[in-house]
């Protein structure tokens, strides 16, 4: 019993910088962006053929 009544007495609500933050109308067009989706693939498959090719130092 006296357990829970610690629990209670310091336990705090949730704060609004407790949740996750709202993407800008920027970040929602860069997500569903096929042009800008297709460019990323492009450059991540690029590092990873220059990591496979030259080694990785």
């Amino acid at each position: 019993m006296g357990h829970k009544k610690h629990l209670t007495k310091n336990s705090r609500g949730y704060r609004p910088f407790s949740y996750a933050p709202v993407p800008t109308p920027f970040t929602k067009f860069v997500r569903k962006c096929v042009i800008w989706q297709a460019w990323r693939w492009l450059v991540l498959n690029f590092k990873i053929l220059r990591i496979v090719a030259f080694g990785h130092s």
